[in-house]
């Protein structure tokens, strides 16, 4: 599969050692240009690209860049992608340490990967974003070992949710369907679902590890499912939502 991944940095670079380890063809970009990438280059045979080049041809492409970038990328981003493509935003939202206030999500109460789609201006999975970096290395493993983890995969496109779970299963890890996006603030920093992943350490606010009890043994996912499906008690940490989706029609205080 021809795969593009726009963003470098500690999930987009391990995504694209892992993919290429697999046999996929990667292309890979980031801010810096292309010049800034020989060493990831060398070591994986992914074809370093500039930005707008990275979704050429791709059948799946990785938006893995701060919150706050995705405005800023080219218009006509996905104009050469393969027909039926599917994008993946791996994002989170941290507005006190990186991000900045971002009207959308605070003001209009949508959760950050519906906000990141209306910036794409195209249908986004949900996706690795509650992920350590160093688990897509370490941490996979074959279907059915009592170890294997399981991500939470959220979006609307039937299809591309499809896609990216048979990708995330082909990387070694199970899958939870966690529903629409509008759903996906259980999977936002601080929310319900970090009992079925672990966050990233680049992220800011890390999620304790999650007990045993809820990590996935083989071939059983019920304790992710139930989080996600179920609204559950207001988080202790505010996690932005909209307003129509709360519990009891509550609202965290900000």
């Amino acid at each position: 599969m021809k795969i593009g991944i726009i963003g470098a940095g500690n999930i987009g670079g391990n995504l694209t050692r892992r993919l290429t380890a697999l046999g996929h063809v990667v292309s890979v970009a980031n801010s810096r240009g292309p010049e800034t990438l020989t060493a990831l280059a060398e070591e994986t045979g992914a074809t370093p690209v500039t930005v707008p080049e990275a979704a050429r041809g791709a059948e799946i492409v990785v938006v893995t860049i701060p919150f706050k970038n995705v405005p800023d990328l080219p218009a006509g981003l996905f104009d050469e992608a393969a027909e039926g493509f599917t994008v993946i935003d791996t994002g989170n939202y941290y507005p006190q340490v990186r991000d900045g206030r971002i009207a959308g999500v605070e003001d209009e109460g949508l959760t950050e990967s519906r906000w990141t789609e209306r910036q794409l201006g195209h249908p986004v999975i949900k996706a690795f974003n509650g992920t350590y970096a160093q688990d897509i290395l370490d941490r996979h493993r074959p279907a059915g070992a009592p170890d294997r983890i399981a991500l939470p995969v959220a979006g609307d496109d039937a299809a591309g949710k499809k896609a990216v779970r048979a990708l995330i299963e082909e990387l070694g890890f199970d899958t939870v369907d966690a529903g629409g996006l509008d759903d996906s603030w259980r999977q936002q920093p601080d929310a319900p679902s970090t009992a079925c992943g672990r966050a990233s350490p680049a992220s800011p606010r890390r999620s304790p590890r999650p007990p045993r009890s809820a990590r996935r043994p083989s071939g059983a996912d019920r304790p992710c499912r139930a989080v996600l499906r179920s609204p559950g008690p207001a988080p202790a940490r505010p996690v932005r939502r909209p307003p129509d989706r709360h519990a009891a029609g509550r609202r965290p205080a900000r």
